[in-house]
C-alpha cells in the first residue's frame, strides 16, 4: 500500500499526460532501495542467529562444546598437577570422587531446569545421545579386587554345616584334619596322611567322613584337587601359609583358631576326631577309644592311668562327643587362655586338667595309651596292636617327613609278611631315627 504522502508526490509529477520524466525516474529509484534495504537487513537478520549473532545472544551449540572442552582440558591440566602432588591413598579418594561426579552428572543430563528442558531435548537430540558419558559401576570402595575374589572362595558358616552333614557317619561323628600350604604341598605331610589309609587295617573307608580344615588359599586348592570335602578357614590380617614352627610366629594364634573351630563343630551337633596331618594311620581307633568319656587327648608320654592328669597331653589326636557338657569344656578351655598369656592351647589344657575341671561343666577328660596311639615321643613295639604313629617331639618338616616315610615303609613291610603267611612277631620300627627312637 503506497502511503498518502507517496501518492500526492506520484500524482504531481505525472499531472499533464506524463510531464517531467526524470522525476518519475527518481521516485521509482527511491522505491526500488527501500524495498532492496528492507531485505538485506532481514537477511542479515537471518545471518547473524545463524552464524554469529549479535552481541548479547549465545554461541552456536558447536562453539559451546568446543568451549566447553578447552575449559575443561585447562581444568583437567591443573588438576592433574594438584593430584600428583597428593600421596597415594589421597589420589586414590580424588579418582572416586571424579567417578561418583561423572555418574551424578549422567543422571542429571537432560533436565535442561525450568522452561527450557523441552526445547533443549528437541534441538540437540541426537547429541545428547553420542555425548552422554558412559556410566560406570564402580567397585565397593572397602573392597579390593583381592579381597573380593575370597568373598567368592571363602565358605560361609552354612558351607561349614553342609560339609559336616555330607562327612558324617550315621552317628554325626566326622574325621577333622587341618593343613596350610607348607603341609599341603605335593610329597609332602597330607599325601603321606592319606596314603597311610589305603594301607591300613579297615582304614580304607575312613577318609569318606573326613573333613579337611585348609588354613590358606592354596592349602585349600590343593585340598580340592585330591578330596572331596574341604573348608577353607580364613583368618583376616593372619598368615598360616608357611611352615608354622612350635612356638615361633604366628603358630600361637593358628593353634587357637583352630581350638575355636572345634568348639563350633560341636555347637553344631556333630562330634569329631581331630588328627594332625602328620600322624599316620593303620587302624581304626573308634573301637581303641575309653568308654564313656566325652573328651579324649593323645599323649606325649603315658603314666598307665588314662584318667590321670599326670599324663603328657597332646592334641594331635583329639575326640570329643558333641554334648551340652562338651560345649562348656570348650568354653572354659577358652576362657582360660587369659590367665596363660603366651601359652599355646594344649599347654593350658593339661593347666586346666591338673586343676580340675570344674563339677558344673560334668566333662570327664581321658588320655590315650601310647602303646596304641603311639608317637616319636614314646611308642609301642608291637605292630599288631598300633592304631597310629604320630611325628611327636621333632623339629622340621623334612626332618619329619623322613621319619614318616620309614615308619610307613616298616608297616608295610609289616603288612606284606602277614598277607605272606609269614611269622611277624618281633617286627617293629626301625631306630634310631631323625627323631624316632
Amino acid at each position: 500500500m503506497i502511503r498518502p504522502q507517496a501518492g500526492l508526490l506520484l500524482r504531481s509529477l505525472g499531472a499533464g499526460g506524463g510531464a517531467r520524466p526524470g522525476a518519475m525516474r527518481s521516485a521509482t529509484s527511491l522505491l526500488l532501495g527501500a524495498a532492496l534495504a528492507t531485505a538485506f537487513f532481514l537477511l542479515y537478520t537471518s545471518l547473524c542467529r545463524d552464524i554469529g549473532g549479535s552481541p548479547g545472544t549465545p554461541p552456536p551449540r558447536w562453539e559451546r562444546r568446543e568451549a566447553g572442552k578447552a575449559v575443561e582440558t585447562g581444568a583437567a591440566a591443573v588438576a592433574d598437577r594438584e593430584v600428583r602432588d597428593l600421596n597415594p591413598k589421597q589420589r586414590e579418594h580424588v579418582a572416586r570422587e571424579e567417578e561418583r561426579r561423572k555418574v551424578e552428572v549422567t543422571h542429571s543430563d537432560g533436565d535442561g531446569g525450568g522452561g527450557h528442558g523441552a526445547r533443549k531435548d528437541e534441538e540437540n537430540g541426537r547429541d545428547s545421545e553420542q555425548e552422554q558419558p558412559q556410566q560406570i559401576v564402580m567397585p565397593s570402595a572397602t573392597s579390593t579386587p583381592t579381597e573380593q575374589q575370597h568373598q567368592q572362595e571363602t565358605p560361609s558358616e552354612d558351607d561349614l554345616a553342609d560339609l559336616l552333614r555330607r562327612a558324617a557317619t550315621s552317628d554325626k561323628t566326622v574325621l577333622m584334619t587341618a593343613i596350610n600350604e607348607a603341609w599341603a604341598a605335593p610329597g609332602s605331610f597330607l599325601d603321606l596322611f592319606l596314603e597311610s589309609f589305603r594301607h591300613g587295617e579297615g582304614t580304607g573307608d575312613l577318609p569318606r567322613h573326613l573333613l579337611i580344615v585348609a588354613m590358606d588359599g592354596k592349602a585349600f586348592q590343593r585340598c580340592l584337587a585330591v578330596h572331596p570335602f574341604c573348608y577353607w578357614f580364613r583368618v583376616a590380617g593372619m598368615d598360616f601359609a608357611g611352615e608354622q614352627k612350635y612356638m615361633k610366629g604366628d603358630y600361637l594364634e593358628m593353634m587357637w583358631r583352630r581350638n575355636r573351630l572345634q568348639q563350633r563343630v560341636l555347637e553344631l551337633g556333630y562330634s569329631f576326631l581331630f588328627t594332625d596331618v602328620d600322624i599316620l594311620w593303620f587302624r581304626s581307633p573308634f573301637p581303641r577309644l575309653p568308654a564313656g568319656a566325652q573328651v579324649v587327648m593323645s599323649s606325649d608320654f603315658f603314666v598307665g592311668d588314662p584318667a590321670s592328669p599326670n599324663n603328657y597331653p597332646n592334641g594331635g589326636l583329639l575326640y570329643v562327643r558333641s554334648s551340652p557338657a562338651a560345649v562348656a569344656f570348650y568354653e572354659h578351655w577358652q576362657a582360660s587362655r587369659a590367665r596363660f598369656p603366651g601359652k599355646h592351647e594344649q599347654y593350658v589344657f593339661d593347666m586346666i586338667v591338673k586343676e580340675g575341671v570344674p563339677a558344673t561343666i560334668g566333662a570327664a577328660v581321658r588320655f590315650l595309651d601310647t602303646a596304641v596311639f603311639g608317637g616319636f615321643c614314646q611308642h609301642g613295639k608291637d605292630l599288631g596292636k598300633v592304631a597310629t604313629m604320630h611325628a611327636n617331639c621333632c623339629i622340621g618338616l623334612e626332618n619329619k617327613l623322613f621319619d614318616l616315610k620309614n615308619v610307613l615303609d616298616d608297616w608295610k613291610a609289616y603288612r606284606a609278611r602277614v598277607a605272606a603267611g609269614d611269622d611277624a612277631r618281633g617286627f617293629s620300627w626301625r631306630v634310631p631315627g631323625r627323631c624316632i627312637h
